[in-house]
C-alpha cells in the first residue's frame, strides 16, 4: 500500500504543472545600509504627484480626479514638457511622477495606477522606437522588445528609445490611515 501511495505521489508531482506568476516589474532601491543618504534637492515642478487615500479617491497634483482615463496623457505631457510649461517639468529627464498611498488604499488600486504611470512612460517609449499600430499595439510591442534584451537588436532599440527619458516613478512610503 505504501508503494501504490509513494507512485501515486510521485506521478502528480511529475505531471503536474506549476504555474509560473509574474510579479511587478520594479527595481527595488538598495537597501538603506548600503549607501550613505543623500539629500536630494528637487524643483517642485518637476515632480508630478499622484496620492491616494484609504478610501481609495485619487489626487492627481492636489485636485480630485474619478475619471482616470486621462491621466496617462497627463503623465505623457508632464515629462515631455521641455520647459515649455514653466509649471511643469524643466526636462523628461528631471521629471518625477511621484506616487503615494495611504495604508488603507486597495491593492486593486494601487495596481491600477501604478500600470497607468508606467503606460505613459511605455507610450513615450514606443512612439521613439518608431513601432507602428495603435498606442495599445505600440505600447506592447515595446514591452516584449524590453522583456529580451538578449537579442542586440532588442537591446539597440530599447536603449535608443530610452535615452534621456528614465522612467522615474518615486513610490512614497504610505501614510497610516487616515493621513497621520
Amino acid at each position: 500500500m505504501a508503494d501504490i501511495a509513494f507512485l501515486l505521489l510521485t506521478f502528480f508531482l511529475v505531471t503536474t504543472t506549476i504555474s509560473n506568476d509574474r510579479g511587478l516589474s520594479i527595481q527595488l532601491p538598495p537597501p538603506p545600509e548600503a549607501q550613505p543618504p543623500e539629500d536630494v534637492k528637487v524643483q517642485e515642478r518637476n515632480i508630478f504627484k499622484v496620492q491616494v487615500n484609504s478610501a481609495d479617491r485619487v489626487l492627481i497634483e492636489g485636485e480630485p480626479m474619478e475619471d482616470l482615463s486621462g491621466l496617462k496623457e497627463m503623465i505623457k505631457k508632464f515629462v515631455l514638457n521641455n520647459g515649455a510649461d514653466p509649471n511643469s517639468s524643466d526636462s523628461p529627464d528631471k521629471a518625477i511622477v511621484s506616487f503615494k498611498t495611504d495604508r488603507g488604499t486597495s491593492h486593486k488600486k494601487f495596481i491600477e495606477l501604478l500600470d497607468i504611470c508606467q503606460a505613459a512612460y511605455y507610450d513615450i517609449y514606443a512612439d521613439r522606437a518608431g513601432l507602428s499600430g495603435s498606442m495599445e499595439e505600440k505600447n506592447k510591442k515595446f514591452r516584449e522588445i524590453a522583456s529580451d534584451l538578449a537579442n542586440p537588436a532588442n537591446k539597440e532599440v530599447y536603449e535608443r528609445a530610452r535615452e534621456g527619458i528614465p522612467m522615474q516613478i518615486s513610490i512614497a512610503e504610505p501614510t497610516k490611515v487616515g493621513g497621520n
